[in-house]
């Protein structure tokens, strides 16, 4: 699944090609995705200008003239394709054609994405949003607000981060390259987040969230940039995918095992037992 890197890099690709733009024709080949697409999506939407673009965890919103709110999300398999061809890509199932004549396609081969369209003055109180936590690369994600979400919690630290209610965003990819920078083991419970601690979590938290964005995301086999070109922050992860391979912060170290994997709440985690000790 595309994690906030790789949202925010499909969202600024689409604002630059789409903003001010005004929606000409709407043209949806399904409505049966993860949620069904309104049944009045086209009539909403059809006729009104792209005013501004917004990021809400790994969900993009895309705000009209209309005073309404396309809701995204790319969900598993999901990529958005800008002037794509005038025959249908496979699996392209909503498709907006702009007054500049752009086509954006929404492609899903797994349909577990999803498009819906909201109130934009009632956008907090959507289902989707009403209980994510904050925004990591926001001024209301800090030391503080982790210590107070961790609070006698036991689960481990990893799938704690993964919980969107604590905080909005981070996927399996980029909560374990940030442990990896923190020291910090997975398996360390939330409740033993110290302030020094948790003061190095959330810095690592956003170097790796920013570095990525800056490198365009990680790439894998579903997901591309709008514009087709791939990301490439997966040639700087330290752990993640990195079974077996030496420690870069050990490197040469005879009791270091090398990068080991584990599932945790169904999730593949990656990490050096000797690097991260704080479990």
């Amino acid at each position: 699944m595309p994690e906030l890197p790789e949202v925010e890099t499909v969202m600024r690709g689409m604002q630059i090609a789409l903003q001010d733009r005004t929606i000409m024709q709407t043209i949806i080949r399904r409505h049966d995705l993860r949620w069904r697409i309104p049944a009045d999506f086209s009539k909403q939407v059809t006729g009104a200008t792209i005013q501004s673009f917004y990021r809400r965890g790994k969900y993009i919103l895309i705000r009209l003239s209309c005073g309404q709110s396309i809701v995204l999300h790319l969900g598993m398999s999901g990529r958005i394709l800008l002037d794509s061809p005038t025959a249908p890509e496979p699996h392209e199932h909503v498709v907006f054609v702009t007054d500049d004549g752009k086509r954006c396609g929404y492609i899903d081969p797994r349909r577990f994405g999803m498009l819906d369209l909201i109130p934009t003055d009632k956008e907090e109180t959507y289902r989707a949003f009403i209980n994510m936590g904050p925004e990591p690369l926001g001024n209301g994600f800090n030391a503080q607000t982790l210590l107070v979400a961790g609070k006698g919690r036991r689960m481990p630290i990893k799938p704690f981060l993964l919980d969107q209610h604590v905080v909005a965003g981070l996927g399996n990819i980029y909560v374990c390259e940030a442990l990896f920078r923190a020291s910090i083991s997975p398996t360390m419970p939330a409740s033993n987040l110290t302030p020094r601690a948790a003061g190095v979590l959330v810095r690592a938290i956003r170097a790796v969230l920013q570095e990525a964005i800056a490198a365009g995301g990680s790439s894998l086999k579903d997901y591309a940039r709008p514009e087709g070109g791939l990301g490439y922050f997966q040639h700087a992860w330290q752990v993640y995918g990195k079974k077996n391979q030496p420690c870069p912060k050990c490197p040469g170290t005879p009791t270091c095992v090398g990068v080991q994997h584990m599932t945790q709440a169904g999730r593949t985690t990656f990490f050096c037992p000797l690097h991260q000790k704080n479990g």
